[in-house]
């Protein structure tokens, strides 16, 4: 958790985006460590968790993380939490709760977010495109 500190503090001084670091470790070794890139790359999925799974999975050549554990500043948003679910790590470690994040501002797990609307559209030719990366024996992940 040192570590997801240091970094959270490099990205604040260094004015990229919240406090926030996260490191992903393997069998007790540091595969990556992030910090939020949301303002310096002016994108809202620039999150330390994405960003330490990214590099995760480019150091180690896959995209399954299941032999990992994260440690990460503040509790992962839902965002967040899916993409470590994606990558497969099987431990989250955490410091600060949803609640000490909402107290300085940021509030990304709240019910009461802003909703998008969902309209299904062009189902057949996706559907179709679906059937195409089956017949081709796409790999499943």
């Amino acid at each position: 958790m040192e570590i997801a500190i240091k970094e959270a503090k490099l990205g604040i001084k260094s004015k990229h985006g919240g406090p926030f670091g996260a490191v992903i470790v393997k069998n007790g070794k540091v595969v990556s460590k992030a910090h939020n890139m949301v303002l310096k790359k002016k994108d809202s999925t620039c999150h330390a968790e994405i960003e330490a799974i990214r590099k995760a999975c480019k150091a180690l050549g896959t995209f399954d993380l299941s032999k990992c554990e994260i440690y990460t500043t503040g509790k992962p948003c839902p965002m967040c939490r899916s993409a470590i679910q994606w990558a497969k790590i099987s431990t989250v470690y955490f410091g600060c709760s949803y609640a000490d994040a909402k107290s300085i501002g940021f509030d990304e797990n709240s019910g009461n977010s802003k909703k998008y609307s969902e309209k299904q559209t062009e189902k057949f030719l996706c559907k179709q495109l679906y059937s195409e990366y089956t017949s081709k024996k796409g790999k499943i992940y």
